[in-house]
Protein backbone atom coordinates (compact mmCIF):
# COMPACT_ATOMS: atom_id res chain seq x y z
CA UNK A 1 0.00 0.00 0.00
CA UNK A 2 0.96 3.64 -0.60
CA UNK A 3 0.16 7.21 -0.41
CA UNK A 4 -3.24 6.87 -2.10
CA UNK A 5 -4.31 4.27 0.75
CA UNK A 6 -6.43 5.16 3.55
CA UNK A 7 -7.40 3.39 6.66
CA UNK A 8 -10.88 4.65 7.31
CA UNK A 9 -11.66 3.35 11.49
CA UNK A 10 -15.47 3.40 10.61
CA UNK A 11 -17.49 3.22 13.27
CA UNK A 12 -20.90 3.01 11.00
CA UNK A 13 -21.83 6.66 11.65
CA UNK A 14 -22.44 9.73 9.82
CA UNK A 15 -19.17 10.98 9.90
CA UNK A 16 -16.97 7.78 8.78
CA UNK A 17 -19.83 7.30 6.05
CA UNK A 18 -18.96 10.39 4.77
CA UNK A 19 -15.20 10.00 4.84
CA UNK A 20 -15.51 6.76 2.78
CA UNK A 21 -17.12 9.00 0.30
CA UNK A 22 -14.35 11.58 0.40
CA UNK A 23 -11.35 9.22 -0.31
CA UNK A 24 -13.45 7.83 -3.14
CA UNK A 25 -14.08 10.57 -4.60
CA UNK A 26 -10.54 11.06 -4.85
CA UNK A 27 -9.59 8.11 -6.02
CA UNK A 28 -8.19 6.61 -2.83
CA UNK A 29 -7.92 2.95 -2.48
CA UNK A 30 -10.18 2.39 0.87
CA UNK A 31 -10.22 -0.40 3.27
CA UNK A 32 -12.43 0.33 6.66
CA UNK A 33 -11.84 -0.83 10.28
CA UNK A 34 -14.07 -1.26 12.69
CA UNK A 35 -13.10 -2.05 16.41
CA UNK A 36 -15.01 -3.81 18.57
CA UNK A 37 -13.98 -2.67 21.76
CA UNK A 38 -16.89 -3.77 23.84
CA UNK A 39 -18.96 -0.50 23.40
CA UNK A 40 -23.16 -0.60 24.08
CA UNK A 41 -23.45 0.23 20.70
CA UNK A 42 -21.29 -2.48 18.97
CA UNK A 43 -23.83 -4.98 17.53
CA UNK A 44 -25.79 -1.86 15.62
CA UNK A 45 -22.62 -0.46 14.61
CA UNK A 46 -21.21 -3.61 13.34
CA UNK A 47 -24.37 -4.34 11.48
CA UNK A 48 -24.55 -0.73 10.08
CA UNK A 49 -20.75 -0.91 8.83
CA UNK A 50 -21.12 -3.96 7.02
CA UNK A 51 -24.26 -2.87 5.30
CA UNK A 52 -22.57 1.08 4.64
CA UNK A 53 -19.01 -1.20 3.21
CA UNK A 54 -21.07 -3.16 0.82
CA UNK A 55 -23.47 -0.23 -0.34
CA UNK A 56 -19.89 1.42 -1.36
CA UNK A 57 -18.09 -1.89 -2.07
CA UNK A 58 -14.91 -1.37 0.06
CA UNK A 59 -13.57 -4.25 2.45
CA UNK A 60 -13.12 -3.96 6.26
CA UNK A 61 -11.77 -5.89 9.19
CA UNK A 62 -13.20 -6.32 12.71
CA UNK A 63 -10.88 -6.06 15.11
CA UNK A 64 -12.18 -7.11 18.32
CA UNK A 65 -10.95 -6.56 21.98
CA UNK A 66 -12.37 -6.51 25.41
CA UNK A 67 -12.58 -3.55 27.70
CA UNK A 68 -15.46 -4.79 29.69
CA UNK A 69 -15.06 -0.88 31.55
CA UNK A 70 -16.72 0.48 28.65
CA UNK A 71 -20.30 1.07 29.43
CA UNK A 72 -20.97 3.95 29.65
CA UNK A 73 -22.11 6.79 26.90
CA UNK A 74 -20.10 9.97 26.53
CA UNK A 75 -16.86 10.67 26.33
CA UNK A 76 -14.42 7.89 26.52
CA UNK A 77 -10.99 8.85 27.08
CA UNK A 78 -8.24 7.79 24.68
CA UNK A 79 -10.89 6.44 22.32
CA UNK A 80 -9.40 7.32 19.23
CA UNK A 81 -5.49 7.41 19.80
CA UNK A 82 -6.47 3.76 21.16
CA UNK A 83 -8.42 3.25 17.64
CA UNK A 84 -5.63 4.61 15.59
CA UNK A 85 -3.21 1.78 17.45
CA UNK A 86 -5.67 -0.61 16.37
CA UNK A 87 -5.13 -0.31 13.05
CA UNK A 88 -1.63 0.05 13.03
CA UNK A 89 -0.82 -2.96 15.03
CA UNK A 90 -3.33 -4.61 12.84
CA UNK A 91 -1.09 -3.80 9.97
CA UNK A 92 2.13 -3.17 10.52
CA UNK A 93 3.72 -2.89 6.89
CA UNK A 94 1.08 -0.20 6.24
CA UNK A 95 1.90 3.02 4.62
CA UNK A 96 -0.11 5.54 3.59
CA UNK A 97 -3.22 7.55 5.49
CA UNK A 98 -5.44 6.52 8.62
CA UNK A 99 -8.25 8.49 9.14
CA UNK A 100 -11.26 9.20 11.70
CA UNK A 101 -14.02 10.96 11.36
CA UNK A 102 -13.67 13.18 13.65
CA UNK A 103 -15.11 17.06 13.37
CA UNK A 104 -15.43 20.59 15.04
CA UNK A 105 -18.10 20.98 17.88
CA UNK A 106 -17.31 18.78 20.27
CA UNK A 107 -14.58 19.72 23.25
CA UNK A 108 -12.71 16.24 23.48
CA UNK A 109 -9.58 16.42 23.32
CA UNK A 110 -9.19 13.26 21.09
CA UNK A 111 -11.25 14.88 18.54
CA UNK A 112 -9.37 18.50 18.48
CA UNK A 113 -6.96 19.86 16.08
CA UNK A 114 -4.56 19.35 18.54
CA UNK A 115 -4.70 15.60 19.01
CA UNK A 116 -4.19 15.15 15.71
CA UNK A 117 -0.91 17.17 15.48
CA UNK A 118 0.20 14.91 18.83
CA UNK A 119 -0.11 11.67 18.00
CA UNK A 120 1.25 12.31 14.33
CA UNK A 121 4.27 13.09 15.91
CA UNK A 122 3.88 9.86 17.89
CA UNK A 123 3.13 8.16 14.84
CA UNK A 124 5.86 9.67 12.86
CA UNK A 125 8.29 7.59 15.57
CA UNK A 126 7.21 4.82 15.28
CA UNK A 127 6.62 4.52 11.43
CA UNK A 128 9.24 6.66 10.34
CA UNK A 129 6.33 9.18 8.31
CA UNK A 130 5.12 6.25 6.38
CA UNK A 131 1.50 6.89 8.13
CA UNK A 132 -0.49 10.42 8.40
CA UNK A 133 -3.34 10.67 10.82
CA UNK A 134 -6.02 12.64 8.63
CA UNK A 135 -9.16 13.96 9.67
CA UNK A 136 -11.25 15.70 6.91
CA UNK A 137 -13.63 17.02 8.54
CA UNK A 138 -11.71 18.16 11.27
CA UNK A 139 -12.71 22.01 10.81
CA UNK A 140 -16.23 21.13 9.52
CA UNK A 141 -19.59 21.02 12.20
CA UNK A 142 -22.53 18.29 11.89
CA UNK A 143 -24.17 20.62 9.70
CA UNK A 144 -21.34 21.19 7.25
CA UNK A 145 -20.63 17.17 7.53
CA UNK A 146 -24.58 16.92 6.52
CA UNK A 147 -24.38 19.56 3.60
CA UNK A 148 -21.80 17.38 2.43
CA UNK A 149 -23.34 14.26 2.87
CA UNK A 150 -26.36 15.72 0.57
CA UNK A 151 -24.79 17.84 -2.03
CA UNK A 152 -22.92 13.94 -2.55
CA UNK A 153 -26.08 12.08 -2.22
CA UNK A 154 -24.67 9.93 0.31
CA UNK A 155 -26.78 7.86 1.78
CA UNK A 156 -27.37 7.91 5.58
CA UNK A 157 -30.04 5.43 5.86
CA UNK A 158 -27.36 2.54 6.88
CA UNK A 159 -25.94 4.40 9.72
CA UNK A 160 -26.28 3.94 13.31
CA UNK A 161 -25.57 6.68 16.33
CA UNK A 162 -26.20 5.55 19.22
CA UNK A 163 -24.10 5.49 22.36
CA UNK A 164 -26.74 3.48 24.22
CA UNK A 165 -26.51 0.68 21.71
CA UNK A 166 -30.36 -0.13 21.68
CA UNK A 167 -32.13 -1.48 18.57
CA UNK A 168 -33.87 1.48 19.18
CA UNK A 169 -31.95 4.69 19.00
CA UNK A 170 -32.19 6.07 22.78
CA UNK A 171 -32.54 9.84 21.87
CA UNK A 172 -31.21 11.47 24.52
CA UNK A 173 -27.38 10.86 24.32
CA UNK A 174 -24.93 13.06 22.77
CA UNK A 175 -24.83 11.26 18.99
CA UNK A 176 -28.67 10.82 18.85
CA UNK A 177 -29.18 14.38 19.60
CA UNK A 178 -26.71 15.21 17.05
CA UNK A 179 -29.23 13.12 14.78
CA UNK A 180 -32.08 14.82 15.59
CA UNK A 181 -30.45 17.92 14.59
CA UNK A 182 -29.06 16.18 11.47
CA UNK A 183 -32.84 15.03 10.62
CA UNK A 184 -34.54 18.82 11.53
CA UNK A 185 -31.93 20.22 8.98
CA UNK A 186 -32.61 17.89 5.69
Amino acid sequence: MGQNCVIILFSGGVDSTACIHYYLSRKFTVFCIFVDYGQPAKIYEEKSVEKISNYFSVPFKIIKTNHSNICSPGEIKARNAFLIFSAILENPDFSGLISLGIHAGTSYYDCSPVFIKDIQKIIDGYTNGKIVIDAPFINWNKKEILKYCCDNDISLEFTYSCEKGDEIPCGKCMSCLERVMLNANQ
